[in-house]
């Protein structure tokens, strides 16, 4: 069935490629009939400069119009006149680069790449516009994404010293995190699994590490992250929640460099250089490396530094992450890059122990035709993931998943900012899983499924209106089903300063959890593809009969907005959302019979591994913003609803948090602007839980029929549970300080010294409930860290 599959997913590949070549054959004949102008901007190490502002001159200075580099470093103008013509970039940070073009002919394409070079002083933010973000807000959609560079990034306050991309994800509106142990966000009422998590285009299955505080992605070198919490054009596909979408940065391609870093949660170091001859300008080299690997000393400092924790044992968190990566750069700004990685992470309770671990590697290319005005991507990677979770009394749970996955990435720039995107990908995965529900029962799987995705993307921008309709085909093969997702952005700019915005579309996925969402803690994050062992006959919240011929997961996202420019420094972004989770599947709690011929009159609920739910979340996101030279400040107010209904009623998950609150500010001091303060407070509403209704002595009925129950005496206690979550656990609240110093040497290296405190008025916030001795397991208590780091 696997191959029979495949064979017809390469059938459809072969005939999506044919199709895409004869349409980039046929656009560069049917689009090269005015004068393109394009390029790539780098900065002096050759690193890419993404959402630059480059602009378009006559030879009088007059802006004739304007454009913002992509992620890579790209701008173009299309259809220009014949004519002489100035491009202007100029950046804060770097000198003002011009140069001049000439157009002789009505058709064709120009070339021009810029190297900036650094400045001597850098101006201030208030002397020159350094970034492109105002025009991002005034011809992109931008519903419900948040967007942050390494800077960005390293302005949340780090725990233990160390800056992470989760969290900065953390403080985003619509992001829940239910505590410092476990590792995992919600997106507006989607499940971890419903996350998809992109490195450079590949999927990442298990992203985050246990202790919470840390991911597998290295800062250091981080050149974007973005996340979409929904509304999400056609470009995405597989996940029905949100995506995070990471981009690294290539290695230094003009010297050696690094930085290492000490503090008493982890090590790392990341090195890079050029590869390649050194041209004879000077100038940035052909190739570049770049290698970063990271190692938890926690084993070794938290017994003595944090002996409050675990009852002086220490954190029992180990985790190891590696990454590698070589680029070579050539003619035109064509690009290939080839990487790999290795994450592990392991966590040893007192009662359970969870241990996985993750490989993979591939490549990208970046590929700019001579002759056509459209820029090609595409990657082709492969990995490996596999997770192990054992509890005292419990059947060991495992999952593991491995595959590949194929995309090319078409587009072409339109007039006035305007663009149209096609593209296609391929992924084909093996998953196995064995876990054991509440009741006892073992429900295990192996199987191979394969995915196609091909998507259009058209996004029109005029004077006042931003238009982007788009459509996505997501085929699963495997399962005989494709689900075609229709999706639209519309975005109308009122005034300079005020803009309206909306967005919505349909969403499917093939992943489902190892893990229930009734769950308390949920520390096994296993991965299954979708179930066809679900219920033949599904009943909706609204009381409609579905008969469903797999698990597969589907979602319809409707988003409002309101975008406010209150002054040059303060913004305001203000949405409300609703998602309908048309179905959703489940592990099955309530399987108490084997799917047999034997029980062929008990219902389905009680016999199959899965079951389907549907559901809802709605809510209303505020995010005030500040930015000036010296203070950032950072507020987000987030009221959302979440509900589940499993076909027996309606119940509120354990994500569901009615009011999240994350204030963030940072501040730098003195004239060099090297002692910088930041802090962080969280205020969430308590999450759901279900309360214990009582105890009883469980009979284990050992003398049959006949067993006289007033005359035994079981030793064994058992839990009556009362309505599921039906109360809340306290407000969950917390304060994090970091302040760092940064001292220049002569020879342009950098020593930081870092210190950090988490939950710094030492709130007693509870992770977890002993039912039957009632025993509270808190949160982390106060953290002091201290940190150093070196970059040469």
């Amino acid at each position: 069935m696997y191959l029979r599959a495949l064979e017809h997913a390469r059938f459809v590949l072969m005939k999506a490629l044919f199709s895409l070549s004869l349409a980039l054959t046929f656009s560069s004949i049917a689009f090269s009939q005015n004068h393109t102008i394009r390029g790539f901007i780098y900065d002096e190490t050759g690193q890419s400069m993404g959402f630059e502002k480059v602009r378009l001159l006559k030879t009088d200075s007059t802006l004739i119009e304007g454009a913002l580099t992509k992620e890579n470093g790209f701008y173009q103008f299309a259809k220009i006149a014949k004519g002489d013509y100035i491009i202007k970039v100029q950046n804060a940070e770097f000198k003002v680069a011009y140069k001049n073009i000439s157009i002789t002919s009505a058709d064709g394409i120009t070339t021009a790449e810029f190297n900036l070079e650094k400045r001597s002083d850098v101006l201030e933010i208030d002397d020159v516009i350094v970034r492109g973000e105002d025009k991002r807000k005034r011809n992109e959609i931008m519903m419900s994404e948040i967007r942050l560079d390494k800077k960005g990034l390293e302005r949340i306050p780090g725990m233990g010293a160390e800056n992470d991309v989760i969290g900065a994800f953390s403080v985003t509106p619509g992001v829940t995190t239910t505590g410092d142990q476990g590792g995992q966000l919600y997106v507006r009422g989607g499940t971890p699994i419903q996350n998809k998590i992109l490195l450079d285009g590949m999927t990442i299955y298990s992203p985050f590490h246990s202790i919470g505080f840390f991911s597998v992605f290295e800062t250091e070198l981080i050149q974007s992250a973005s996340i979409h919490t929904g509304g999400f054009d056609a470009e995405y596909g597989g996940r029905i929640s949100s995506v995070m979408d990471i981009t690294y940065r290539d290695g230094d391609r003009k010297k050696f460099g690094g930085k290492i870093s000490a503090s008493p949660f982890l090590a790392k170091a990341v090195l890079e250089g050029p590869i390649g001859k050194k041209p004879l300008d000077g100038g940035p080299r052909a190739g570049s490396y770049i290698f970063s690997a990271k190692h938890s000393l926690l084993d070794y400092t938290s017994k003595d530094l944090y002996p409050r924790i675990n009852n002086g044992n220490g954190m029992p968190f180990n985790f190891t992450d590696v990454y590698g990566k070589m680029t070579f750069k050539g003619s035109g700004g064509s690009k290939f890059s080839a990487f790999g990685f290795h994450n592990r992470d392991s966590v040893n309770y007192v009662v359970a122990d969870l241990d996985w671990q993750s490989s993979g590697g591939g490549i990208n290319f970046l590929l700019v035709p001579s002759s056509s005005p459209i820029l090609v991507r595409g990657h082709v990677n492969g990995s490996n993931y596999k997770t192990s979770f054992s509890e005292i009394g419990v059947e060991p749970r495992t999952s593991s998943i491995g595959g590949f996955d194929l995309g090319f990435d078409f587009t072409y720039f339109l007039k006035s900012e305007g663009e149209f995107n096609y593209g296609i990908n391929l992924s084909g995965f093996k998953v196995n899983y064995a876990t054991t529900n509440e009741a006892g029962r073992t429900i295990e799987d192996e199987n191979y499924s394969t995915e196609i995705g091909t998507y259009l993307n058209y996004r029109l921008v005029t004077t006042r209106w931003v238009v982007q309709p788009s459509i996505r085909f997501q085929a699963y093969p495997s399962l005989a089903t494709i689900s075609p997702e229709p999706r639209l952005g519309l975005k109308f700019n009122a005034t300079d300063k005020v803009r309206l915005k909306v967005s919505g579309g349909r969403y499917s996925q093939n992943f489902t959890s190892a893990s229930s969402d009734k769950d308390i803690v949920n520390l096994f994050n296993g991965l299954l593809s979708a179930p066809t062992n679900v219920q033949e006959t599904f009943v909706t919240q609204f009381q409609n009969e579905k008969t469903p011929k797999n698990g597969l997961q589907y979602a319809w996202h409707a988003i409002g907005g309101i975008e406010v420019d209150v002054t040059k420094r303060i913004s305001v972004n203000i949405e409300g959302y609703y998602k309908y989770f048309s179905q959703l599947s489940n592990i099955n709690q309530n399987k108490i019979y084997e799917d047999i011929a034997e029980f062929a009159d008990i219902d389905d609920i009680f016999k199959k591994d899965f079951i389907l739910e549907n559901g809802e979340s709605y809510g209303i996101d505020f995010l005030v913003k500040y930015s000036a030279p010296r203070l950032f400040l950072w507020g987000v107010y987030s009221y959302g609803i979440s509900t589940r209904w499993d076909g027996f009623q309606t119940y509120f998950p354990v994500f569901d948090r009615r009011h999240n609150i994350n204030l963030v500010g940072t501040y730098l001091i003195g004239k060099k602007k090297d002692f910088e303060v930041s802090v962080r407070w969280n205020l969430g509403s308590g999450l759901p839980f279900t309360p214990t209704g009582g105890f009883y002595q469980e009979e284990n009925f050992s003398g049959g029929v006949t067993t006289e129950i007033t005359q035994t005496n079981p030793s064994t206690v058992s839990t009556f549970l009362g309505d599921f979550n039906s109360q809340r656990l306290p407000f969950y609240h917390r304060l994090d300080i970091t302040m760092k110093k940064r001292f220049n040497l002569k020879n342009r290296d950098i020593i930081e010294v870092t210190g950090s405190i988490t939950n710094a008025y030492d709130r007693r916030n509870i992770f977890y409930v002993n039912r039957i001795t009632g025993e509270e397991i808190d949160q982390f208590p106060i953290l002091p860290s201290l940190g150093l780091s070196y970059k040469f």
